[in-house]
């Protein structure tokens, strides 16, 4: 609802929160008032309000308004009215269920005065409708102003929402009903009926009331009540709103119920509240619950060109970022049949949820090669059509087809880079910084207000889903290092079971001769009696804090690359069988959780094409598959490591031996056949090194990767466009194969500068880390917005780069950013057997973290995952992409209803204030053309 509440003197100044008539306060920045009330559908129901007035001047005589009572008699009628409601709940309802309507219901115009004994007080009041939302089964919002003893409700601004094309409606004045009912708000219902009826409101409020009429009663000349009449009577002050019965209803039958049956009189407190959670979730996705309404004022013209330069900024996100051609909602169209495997992936197959394609995940697949020729140009893959069409023409007596490029991305570096720039300069504009604060301030507040006014709800809307909590929900490890996928307990099991079993295996050539694993530890002065975790030396100390280089020594186990090389390595004498089978070891752990998964990330250098066929072997050889985990590429960006040992020329060299293989062996499966079967196990690419070392700033126009042959390191965003733009083009030829296509999900924004985050808020799918988000609001509302995952490992953080209780994650999770735990590193990190409970359980008690805030998390983590849409489906909700409670499952996920509408109005609200700042910034820029 935009606009603010008028001033009535000095207090006008300072807005308070007042719950129940008792201020709190001081949640929100001065000249922003929330408003916390019930979101309803229309539906037939019962009329709640507060007992207590809201905020403001003037005696209770002022308050009890036409109905004439004292202080005094008010006092006594409300107790007495307490005592008639213990009596019985069907008296609560008037009219509900049998009980008697309120005497003078139907008077939707009388002006008698006549208020059904102590239940309801107050005159009609004159109504001027609002223009209607856009957005259908949405309440009408109206502030109602006092003038002469009565109240003329008028509208006072429109809130905006996507949707329907709005509603048209009479703006002509007509006679409307609004009205309270104590006895509801002091109903013997339970505990939850008396915390459902509470109405929030904000002060100062002396001469002004907020009510809610929804759009039935406007539609039919009054509110309608369960027993088919209308409510009359407006109070002076107050906040008060008409909701649905649903819930109520249900409430009551309850009550009933347990005061005439028997068995259910008799049921146990746990079947009290799964009942009560039942309820609680069954509202929730009829839209009944606390919401927080946020007055806006109208937008200003700075406001308007903040809207309109975001509104470009999401645009451009729009243009770059890979999208399927077949998105997962289009399942059931022809199209998508034919597209198989590339949205189900070698993990399930098409029939239902968790049965495999094939029964073997190494299967070959004989597919016949394509009639496409490719090269790269400019460091960009280019693909050629040679479909022989006819125009060609004869060179050397053989006639060359016409020929033309497919599957490019959506534009060149050149263009990117100026799209970066551009980016990068807003983020840093003084009033787009200041806006976007104040939202995602604005944003916090809102989820602090949500949570202290339904934390209960959503506990036992929890308790309602059987076999369902934290541990019983799938989790998605989404940043994890396969090579310290392990933790260090479990290392050092496995090389004293192979220095005991395995003594005299041959495992690596050192100095002109082949050395058995015991002379290994023997020339290290080390026995199986001497190790031990500590000696072990693989745990993160604080050393290493900001020391990239230390940390990365820490992979050497006892101190030895030697020992890296044999144990944690793939490309060894031994051809990894070690690393294989303590893989086949974490695979069986992994299982045996089964609600634990995860994308482990394996490396490719970029130091010579083989490494593909290497690593495909490896993988395909040792047969390392399992259900709970799928692969993901980092490439580590050394080039300029290789530049200076001479194993590269120039950076096109680079892209060359980490892209051209691919293509090969989607084009022509038969050139590398392991790699294909491989790549059907890979889910994504990732960027990784450390981001705190200086390096050149972007600019609009760079050198092409085969000009590229100093020894200085490309910048970031130079890495993050080719690799984007290869894959880009890679994605749409296996889309047209029917094969699974890959995300890009770079570590970004662990540290250095702020240009990383606008190279991946066009390019990336989700990013790793993002910390850095907390020191750009821009950036950060515009991942919000776009809702870009952040996959965040703050204990990983705490040892390397921030401070564990400086870290952002839970002002970004509050704020409604998409973020999930993972672990990053286990080997160096984590202690337990299961480090992502680790990483929970760790953030669950310094952040008291509620366990519905875990589930969201782990709910979160899937979608930020690359495992199959089947999956997706089967763990989350058949139609898990949408938004909000249509997209969700509490008996999967056990995440409630409450919680998911909540952060769906959040977003949805943030939406429509962008669109209608822009569209009002289009019309000025129209009217400015005229």
């Amino acid at each position: 609802m935009s606009g603010s509440a008028p001033s009535t003197g000095p207090a006008a100044s300072s807005p308070l929160l007042f719950l129940g008539g008792i201020a709190l306060g001081g949640l929100i920045a001065t000249g922003t008032t929330l408003l916390y009330v019930r979101y309803v559908r229309d539906a037939p129901g019962a009329l709640l309000s507060t007992r207590g007035a809201a905020a403001g001047q003037g005696s209770t005589r002022e308050r009890n308004g036409a109905s004439g009572l004292t202080s005094k008699q008010s006092h006594h009628g409300s107790h007495q009215r307490r005592r008639k409601s213990q009596q019985g709940h069907r008296k609560s309802f008037g009219g509900a269920n049998g009980s008697q309507p309120l005497k003078g219901i139907n008077e939707v115009n009388g002006l008698s005065g006549e208020s059904g004994g102590a239940r309801g007080s107050g005159t009609a009041a004159e109504v001027t409708p609002a223009r209607a939302l856009e957005r259908q089964d949405t309440s009408l919002y109206y502030r109602g102003h006092r003038e002469d003893g009565r109240v003329e409700v008028t509208p006072e601004s429109e809130r905006v929402y996507g949707g329907p094309s709005p509603l048209s409606l009479d703006p002509s004045p007509g006679r409307y009903a609004l009205g309270h009912s104590d006895a509801v708000s002091e109903s013997e219902g339970g505990g939850l009926g008396r915390e459902m009826s509470k109405v929030y409101t904000a002060g100062p409020a002396d001469r002004s009331n907020l009510g809610i009429v929804t759009r039935s009663a406007v539609a039919h000349g009054g509110i309608p009540t369960p027993n088919g009449g209308t409510v009359t009577g407006v109070p002076e002050r107050g906040v008060h709103f008409y909701t649905g019965g649903n819930m109520q209803n249900a409430h009551h039958n309850a009550y009933q119920n347990g005061h005439q049956n028997a068995p259910y009189a008799h049921r146990t407190t746990q079947d009290v509240l799964k009942s009560e959670g039942s309820m609680i979730e069954d509202a929730a996705l009829h839209e009944q619950y606390n919401r927080v309404l946020t007055p806006e004022m109208p937008h200003s013209e700075e406001t308007q060109e903040v809207c309109h330069r975001l509104k470009l900024a999401l645009a451009e996100r729009e243009k770059w970022v890979f999208k399927p051609r077949v998105s997962p909602q289009d399942m059931r169209t022809p199209e998508a049949h034919s597209m198989k495997e590339c949205l189900t992936g070698p993990h399930v197959g098409g029939s239902g949820p968790g049965q495999r394609l094939e029964q073997d995940p190494f299967h070959w697949d004989n597919m016949p090669a394509l009639p496409l020729r490719f090269h790269m140009v400019d460091g960009v893959v280019h693909i050629f059509d040679d479909m022989g069409e006819e125009g060609g023409t004869d060179i050397g007596g053989e006639r060359e087809p016409q020929t033309s490029r497919v599957f490019a991305p959506p534009g060149n570096a050149d263009e990117f880079f100026a799209t970066l720039h551009r980016l990068v300069k807003m983020s840093s504009m003084g009033h787009v910084r200041s806006f976007t604060h104040h939202r995602m301030q604005l944003l916090e507040q809102k989820f602090n207000l949500h949570v202290m006014l339904n934390a209960d709800k959503e506990f036992l809307a929890q308790k309602s889903a059987p076999h369902r909590d934290f541990y019983n929900v799938r989790k998605v490890d989404t940043h994890v290092h396969h090579s310290a996928c392990m933790h260090q307990k479990h290392l050092l099991r496995f090389i004293k079971s192979k220095l005991k079993k395995e003594p005299d295996e041959l495992v690596i050539f050192r100095d002109g001769k082949f050395l058995t694993l015991k002379e290994v530890f023997e020339s290290l002065n080390l026995t199986s009696y001497d190790l031990s975790v500590d000696s072990l030396d693989v745990h993160a100390d604080k050393n290493i804090f900001h020391r990239f280089d230390k940390f990365n020594l820490k992979y050497n186990p006892f101190g030895q690359a030697r020992l890296r090389e044999i144990f944690i390595k793939q490309e060894n004498i031994i051809r990894g069988r070690f690393l294989a089978e303590l893989t086949k070891e974490v695979f069986n752990d992994l299982e045996s959780s089964k609600y634990q998964l995860t994308e482990y990330r394996i490396s490719i250098y970029g130091r010579k094409p083989v490494e593909w066929d290497a690593l495909a072997a490896w993988v395909v050889q040792n047969r390392l598959y399992s259900d709970n985990n799928l692969w993901m590429i980092q490439i580590p960006r050394l080039y300029n490591v290789y530049k200076a040992q001479g194993i590269l020329e120039n950076f096109q060299q680079f892209l060359d031996n980490i892209f051209l293989p691919m293509f090969e062996a989607t084009i022509n499966p038969e050139s590398h056949p392991m790699l294909h079967i491989f790549l059907k196990h890979v889910s994504g690419f990732d960027l990784v090194d450390d981001e705190s070392k200086p390096e050149r700033r972007p600019t609009k126009h760079m050198p092409t990767p085969a000009e590229w042959n100093i020894k200085h390191n490309p910048p970031y965003a130079y890495y993050t466009y080719y690799v984007y733009a290869n894959l880009f083009s890679l994605n749409k030829l296996r889309e047209s194969r029917g094969l699974n296509t890959f995300s890009l999900r770079p570590h970004c924004g662990e540290a250095g500068d702020l240009d990383h985050l606008a190279a991946t808020f066009l390019l990336a799918e989700n990013i790793a880390h993002g910390i850095n988000l907390r020191k750009s609001p821009c950036l950060q509302y515009l991942y919000y917005v776009a809702q870009i995952g952040l996959m965040m490992s703050p204990l990983s953080n705490n040892s390397l780069f921030l401070d564990y209780h400086r870290n952002p994650f839970p002002q970004f999770f509050a704020r409604g950013l998409s973020v999930s735990l993972s672990t990053d590193d286990p080997l160096q990190i984590h202690l337990t057997r299961e480090p992502l409970v680790e990483e929970y359980s760790v953030a669950a008690q310094v952040w008291k973290m509620s366990a519905t805030d875990l589930c969201e998390i782990a709910r979160n983590s899937i979608i930020h995952s690359g495992f199959p849409h089947q999956l997706k489906m089967h763990w989350v909700h058949t139609e898990y992409w949408k938004d909000g409670p249509e997209g969700n499952n509490i008996q999967k996920t056990n995440v409630p209803s409450l919680r998911m509408i909540f952060r769906k109005d959040c977003l949805y609200e943030e939406r429509s204030l962008i669109r209608s700042g822009w569209a009002a910034h289009q019309r000025k820029l129209s009217g400015a053309s005229t």
